[in-house]
């Protein structure tokens, strides 16, 4: 799975790096600020992420008391457009 590689965390590093920032803000984790960045953009899905544990699942049910304005979804959204992020089984933007 290229997006766990070396390579993959490091063409990620700025996405992740203002994920953790509103993840702070929010006193919550950048998991969380994830799957409610998922909720905002397609309010229709429910994502499913894995949770081996409880407290993961508590966290992650936690995404959905987390609250993001438009303008830190857009800044998401124009940080996911400039990351070359290698994922398994999709190609990349080259």
């Amino acid at each position: 799975m290229p997006q766990y590689t070396e390579e993959g965390f490091a063409a990620a590093r700025e996405l992740m790096k203002y994920l953790d920032i509103l993840a702070n803000e929010k006193g919550a984790a950048p998991g969380q600020v994830s799957l409610a960045w998922m909720i905002c953009k397609k309010p229709y899905m429910i994502p499913i992420p894995g949770s081996r544990k409880e407290e993961r699942l508590r966290e992650n049910l936690g995404s959905k008391d987390i609250t993001l304005s438009e303008k830190e979804l857009n800044e998401i959204d124009k940080l996911l457009d400039r990351t070359e992020m290698p994922v398994y089984g999709q190609n990349s933007k080259k």
